[in-house]
């Protein structure tokens, strides 16, 4: 009896210091994890087909961050529902680095209000932000069918034919139909909305005078600009854009001095991602942004390479939530 009794006082006790040693055992593998973080390729997960410039923009950035973390970065392409299936893949993924998310305004900036109380991932709660990587203008492209050589005449030519016009776009929400939407408002005229599935059919929409206009993210529409297929009347940033330094903005041109419409990429990770590894990805990421050839491939999809702190990204994600929210609760949608 006093055996057992002995046994019954101490097992708790071995227990307790069995766990203790166990806790302590793994926190020491994580913390060993971090220090070797990365030892194996990791992904960037992109919520949009093989070659658009999200694409392009995650296979560049891998290229070169994975020289400088010294491992294959390879990027996994997952479409559908306008980037959500790609968000929602990456928000509950293990949170150990190696399945990263390039998000984009619209995942986490338009997505949140569009598709209220159905998304099945929460863009700020649900990730880890590690860096801006990249902003990218909307370029103001018209059919060259259509009479206009500048923002002002189309605008005169839009009045003079109110409800005549169409503009296209990639699909209800998308930055180019909210973009549209904002410079109907602004402007008081009457372009009607035609949503496609996808920007490219969107711009050969345009190209073909089947719709008139669109707005489109300017590495998309470059190539058709230069080719003489379309016309660029205006982009929609702040400041010019170094591939197209003569075309204006729409806020000089159009005199709407708030009128500022950026596409962004951004790199997040799963929520739960220790900091060690989040401040590993972020210095890799600000490393690659100081490559020349780096640079040069952003540029040349009409990108401009950023970077940001984590802190600096998770502000910026809520601002554009709020900002976004406005526009589409007030802009009408139509069916594609």
């Amino acid at each position: 009896m006093k055996t057992k009794t002995v046994l019954n006082n101490l097992f708790p006790q071995m227990l307790l210091r069995g766990a203790t040693a166990f806790a302590l055992t793994v926190a020491a593998m994580g913390v060993q994890a971090q220090q070797n973080y990365p030892n194996q390729p990791i992904r960037i997960v992109v919520g949009y087909a093989a070659g658009g410039t999200t694409d392009i923009l995650a296979r560049s950035l891998g290229e070169q961050m994975g020289k400088i973390l010294g491992q294959t970065i390879i990027v996994d392409n997952k479409p559908g529902a306008a980037s959500n299936i790609g968000a929602a893949y990456v928000a509950q993924s293990k949170p150990d680095g190696y399945t990263l998310y390039m998000a984009t305004v619209a995942s986490h900036g338009i997505n949140p209000a569009l598709y209220k109380g159905k998304l099945t991932f929460d863009p700020l709660k649900d990730f880890a932000p590690v860096s801006l990587v990249a902003s990218i203008p909307l370029a103001l492209v018209t059919s060259v069918k259509l009479p206009v050589k500048s923002l002002t005449e189309f605008v005169d030519y839009a009045r003079k034919n109110p409800g005549k016009l169409n503009y296209a776009s990639s699909g209800n929400g998308s930055p180019g139909h909210l973009a549209a939407a904002m410079f109907n408002e602004a402007m008081k005229i009457d372009v009607v909305h035609i949503p496609f599935k996808g920007g490219a059919l969107a711009n050969t929409s345009v190209i073909a005078g089947d719709t008139q206009l669109t707005f489109a993210t300017l590495p998309g529409v470059l190539p058709h600009v230069q080719s003489g297929k379309l016309n660029v009347l205006a982009v929609t940033t702040a400041t010019r854009s170094k591939e197209i330094p003569q075309t204006p903005t729409i806020a000089e041109a159009a005199k709407l001095p708030d009128y500022e419409i950026n596409t962004w990429n951004a790199l997040l990770a799963p929520k739960g991602t220790p900091p060690a590894i989040v401040e590993r990805l972020n210095a890799a990421i600000a490393q690659a942004m100081k490559s020349p050839d780096l640079i040069q491939r952003f540029e040349r999809e009409g990108a401009t390479p950023v970077t940001s702190t984590p802190e600096q990204l998770n502000t910026f994600i809520a601002a554009e939530i709020v900002k976004w929210g406005k526009v589409v609760d007030r802009t009408p949608m139509n069916s594609n």
